[in-house]
């Protein structure tokens, strides 16, 4: 058990995590504001495309990360454009979301690199050392590993703490997914806030999908994500739409996914195919036995036309 439980799996958890609570922070913001967003796996996947594919133009896995947070912003503007501006239903144009999203940069990469399915390798963003910390007895190891993405991921969390409940800004967006109408009767201008959630939603789900191919593979992969749009969702919700639970659930789904892919390494007698089910069988069990009655934004879903 020392072989798979060890600090090198601790590695592997929080680099996993990173992807997932950068998502979890885009979707908390988005339904804060009250539009129901399980658009984040598209957006995952573009981001994470458009950052290999600028790295590999400009050998600069910095512009990519940079193209990668466009790509996705853009995303979340036409998803705004649907459900806020002509007032689409949301599941629905979420749904689109996701499979354009897929789909789409499944058939460009045949298209670009002339090879169905995978990209070549590109330049990555390095892991970085951290003074002070890494000389630090049995856990110092850990922070001479871990990429300026993955200290960033906590960081926003902070961030995104501090702005949704710190601040007076925060406090108009969860007002719109509160009780939009009272909102506005206030002087709160919520289609705005609505629209600029979506941006940052976008935003923060396709760095999330960068970090998956530049952090983490060096490549991009048709369908990467795996499902960790939805895992980010699934731990959203199982963190009742607060920052610090979600964020402890995101930690969970990622130790689990890294024990199962340490498991794989050593050759255990668990079935290949339940290793990999593992962090879903876990994201089920969670949601239909521990969550409840979620207190979810009084006006999460529901379209706001000003009167």
């Amino acid at each position: 058990m020392s072989d798979v439980l060890n600090l090198a799996w601790v590695v592997s958890a929080i680099t996993l995590a990173t992807p997932l609570i950068l998502a979890m922070l885009g979707g908390l913001i988005s339904e804060r504001s009250g539009v129901i967003n399980i658009g984040l796996e598209g957006q995952m996947l573009v981001g994470a495309f458009t950052g290999v594919l600028v790295s590999y133009l400009t050998g600069s896995a910095v512009l990519g990360l940079a193209a990668a947070v466009g790509a996705g912003v853009l995303c979340g503007l036409v998803f705004a454009a649907l459900t806020i501006g002509i007032h689409a239903d949301q599941i629905v144009a979420a749904t689109a979301v996701n499979l354009v999203g897929a789909g789409l940069t499944a058939a460009l990469v045949p298209i670009v690199w002339g090879v169905d399915g995978i990209s070549p390798e590109v330049a990555r963003i390095p892991a970085v050392s951290v003074p002070g910390l890494s000389s630090l007895p049995i856990l110092g190891d850990v922070f001479t590993k871990l990429t300026v993405l993955d200290y960033a991921a906590f960081g926003l969390a902070v961030a995104v703490w501090w702005l949704l409940f710190r601040t007076h800004l925060g406090l108009q967006l969860r007002a719109c997914g509160e009780s939009p109408e009272a909102a506005d009767t206030a002087g709160v201008p919520v289609r705005r806030l609505r629209v600029v959630a979506q941006l940052c939603a976008g935003g923060l789900a396709a760095l999330g999908g960068a970090s998956l191919s530049l952090a983490t593979i060096g490549l991009f992969v048709a369908s990467m994500s795996q499902g960790r749009g939805f895992l980010a969702l699934a731990a959203l919700l199982f963190g009742k739409w607060r920052v610090w639970p979600a964020v402890a659930v995101c930690l969970l789904f990622s130790l689990v996914d890294a024990l199962q892919l340490r498991l794989q390494i050593i050759e255990s007698a668990i079935p290949h195919e339940l290793l990999i089910a593992l962090p879903y069988l876990l994201a089920v069990l969670a949601l239909a036995t521990f969550v409840g009655r979620a207190a979810a934004p009084a006006a999460i879903g529901r379209p706001f036309t000003r009167r």
